[in-house]
């Protein structure tokens, strides 16, 4: 006797099958192994998690952060390549934009006319580097954002108590969420797949999400060209900040208006 398949039920088929492949990828696959060719690491508990995730960041040599920051209450949008001897980027403000770069410890700031104040130099800044010396304020202000570890370390921090969330996707890579306080302490995503690094760091209190990429992937870090770059010794023209205005701050912690990092 020959079996018989009606249409439609073969349709249903490779629908139920279509459907199992796609839930799988959150690790609710109609029963899949939703662990099977990932790290490991969704099978510990979230403090484990979260320790394996700190470990790797701690471990890598170089990272690319991308996304806001909230720190005074406001907000800052960043670019930053960073590894261990420096790094270079944007960070911008509402009220300006500031590229950045550090090479061992001389730190570099572009930045707009009007950042410079009321000096007889602003408008012949707006398109150069400008060295900044480590006496002056501004280095302290914008060191914080070309070290790798000092952002780290204010980024990576859940507050509460930490819970185990699903499985889901940053970019294209899988990973697994943990959460504090039900979400409201900060939400972190960690790759499932080879090293478990940080990939996505949402903070609490609404205080900015960061993108976390390109662990370990190098990048030429060099000063400016020489034409690029003015450099005034040991004093600064006085800067916007330094008349009333703002400059930006990396925060340590989560929440908004925390005390700034120090390098």
């Amino acid at each position: 006797m020959t079996a018989y398949f009606p249409a439609a039920r073969l349709r249903r088929a490779a629908f139920i099958g279509a459907l199992c492949a796609g839930l799988a990828v959150t690790g609710t696959g109609c029963g899949s192994d939703p662990d099977e060719g990932t790290n490991g690491v969704g099978k510990l508990s979230a403090d484990k998690i979260e320790e394996k995730a700190k470990a790797a960041a701690t471990g890598a040599d170089s990272v690319h952060l991308s996304g806001t920051l909230v720190s005074g209450g406001k907000s800052f949008t960043l670019d930053m390549r960073l590894k261990s001897d420096g790094g270079s980027g944007e960070v911008k403000s509402q009220d300006d934009t500031f590229q950045l770069l550090r090479v061992g410890e001389q730190l570099y700031l572009k930045a707009s006319a009007a950042f410079w104040g009321q000096s007889d130099s602003a408008g012949k800044l707006g398109d150069k580097y400008v060295k900044v010396p480590e006496s002056d304020p501004t280095y302290k202000q914008f060191r914080g954002f070309t070290d790798m570890h000092v952002l780290l370390d204010g980024l990576l921090g859940l507050e509460g108590k930490l819970a185990k969330g699903d499985y889901t996707k940053v970019g294209h890579t899988r990973a697994v969420q943990v959460t504090a306080d039900e979400g409201k302490g900060g939400k972190l995503s960690v790759s499932l797949e080879g090293t478990p690094y940080p990939l996505l760091m949402e903070r609490a209190g609404g205080a900015g999400r960061v993108e976390l990429a390109e662990w370990g992937k190098t990048f030429p870090l060099d000063p400016p060209a020489q034409d690029q770059t003015v450099d005034y010794g040991s004093q600064l023209p006085t800067t916007k900040d330094q008349g009333g205005g703002s400059a930006p701050a990396p925060s340590k912690g989560s929440g908004q208006g925390s005390n700034p990092t120090k390098p």
